[in-house]
């Protein structure tokens, strides 16, 4: 894979369709960074439909950042009855150490939330070194990360 693939490039028949018309996804969006992350979140709530969600079943919430994520997904998952979560967010790296602690804690979080609620919680932060290559990610070159996102989510209901 060189660097100018589009990692957002899938086997559109590996992909399952939803034949269950009452799963529910909820869509966690960190507002830092919109330029990507809402970009990042259309491209995923566009292929939750593609594959059969319905617009009722699909709960959109935005949060300040993404070290808030985890906590609004296990929100989700203990009050709204959602079958998956899928989180999205953007941390770009700075000139000090705060990108460090976020991206590890926000990854951490994110996990185990999935693990301890045993409900799909997707991972759809990119981390990256600079805004060029968030947009790259969001709907450039190298695809956009709320699509594979979405592709993971469906692919870990069909389980």
């Amino acid at each position: 894979m060189g660097k100018k693939h589009n990692l957002s490039d899938y086997d559109e028949q590996s992909v399952p369709f939803v034949s269950n018309k009452g799963t529910r996804v909820a869509v966690i969006t960190a507002e830092w960074n919109a330029e990507i992350t809402f970009a990042m979140e259309a491209g995923c709530i566009e292929t939750l439909k593609k594959y059969g969600l319905e617009d009722k079943n699909i709960f959109v919430q935005r949060v300040a950042g993404s070290f808030e994520l985890p906590f609004v997904a296990k929100q989700y998952i203990l009050n709204q009855n959602v079958d998956a979560v899928v989180c999205i967010g953007c941390i770009i790296q700075g000139e000090t150490r705060h990108f460090d602690f976020i991206a590890q804690a926000t990854a951490n979080g994110i996990m185990n939330v999935g693990l301890e609620c045993n409900v799909p919680v997707i991972f759809g932060v990119l981390t990256t070194n600079n805004m060029e290559q968030a947009i790259e990610r969001s709907g450039g070159k190298h695809g956009n990360k709320g699509v594979e996102a979405a592709v993971a989510c469906l692919k870990l209901l069909n389980l």
